[in-house]
């Protein structure tokens, strides 16, 4: 028995790389323009890759202008998917006017000062974070007034330190791969409102989302919590939202939005609109 499936191996073997060499043989028989055979041929040289076309940075002619950054990030955080699913949320507060631009080197650009609100909605995967110009150019944005917006796995934009002075301008950042424990298993949790005083969460209800409770910040800057969550693994609250001033701009940081699922309860899109509108200077919730 062993023997005769040995043969048989051999044989389909032999059959298979004979169809695998019907293509070529092929191409070596079919008629050229002048009804010769097609003589080999180097392998064609593929096409230089298309020029990417130009941001559109120019922002719109009213209402609060928000620019949602995106374009990299861990790949099990879908940001293609998210990123529109978080403008569609934030503009059924009919005074925020989202554009997504998916490349994070677009916070170099002299336009980013013509915003009202920048959202962070991306992470450094494999890649470094923006660049020197794009780091003082958002610095200079958020401390001259403007204001900043991080979601979920922003918290490590500029990972490992690349950046130390992203540790303040967040408030909270990514402890890194080897810090420890990240987040509880991904599952459904309730956020509870930590400051019900703030403009942000005022008259805000705890709600149920699925998320990832992250369990991984780290920084001293002086954060105002706004929302929190208690994680099921070791019992202690961890802030979901929290809120904080650089220079005279203002940023709102949430750690929610792992997926699409992540923006669907009420409470989620409630707590993203009012903080963003805080975050660019007008009252939330109105």
């Amino acid at each position: 028995m062993k023997a005769l499936l040995a043969v048989t191996r051999r044989r389909f073997t032999k059959v298979v790389g004979l169809l695998a060499s019907l293509p070529f043989l092929l191409a070596l028989s079919t008629p050229g323009a002048e009804g010769q055979p097609t003589p080999n041929r180097a392998p064609a040289t593929p096409s230089a890759a298309a020029p990417k076309a130009p941001l559109d940075l120019d922002p719109p002619a009213a209402g609060t202008k928000v620019l949602l950054v995106t374009g990299n990030d861990y790949p099990g955080h879908l940001w293609r998917q998210t990123a529109p699913v978080l403008k569609e949320l934030l503009e059924k507060d009919a005074r925020l006017k989202v554009r997504i631009v998916e490349d994070p080197n677009a916070l170099a650009s002299p336009k980013l000062k013509e915003w009202d609100v920048v959202i962070l909605h991306f992470m450094d995967w494999e890649v470094p974070g923006p660049g020197p110009e794009a780091r003082e150019n958002l610095k200079r944005f958020v401390e001259s007034g403007k204001g900043m917006m991080l979601t979920h796995f922003a918290c490590g934009a500029w990972d490992n330190n690349e950046w130390p002075e992203f540790k303040k301008l967040a408030g909270r950042v990514w402890f890194g791969a080897n810090g420890g424990r990240q987040h509880d298993p991904h599952g459904k949790f309730r956020v509870d409102i930590a400051d019900p005083a703030h403009p942000i969460t005022k008259g805000l209800e705890p709600f149920e989302t699925l998320d990832e409770l992250y369990t991984c910040l780290t920084g001293d800057a002086a954060i105002q919590v706004v929302a929190k969550a208690t994680s099921k693994v070791d019992q202690k609250d961890y802030p979901m939202a929290f809120v904080l001033n650089f220079g005279q701009g203002r940023v709102f940081h949430t750690v929610l939005g792992h997926d699409t699922r992540a923006y669907a309860s009420a409470g989620v899109g409630e707590l993203l609109r009012r903080g963003c509108a805080w975050a660019a200077g007008v009252e939330p919730g109105k």
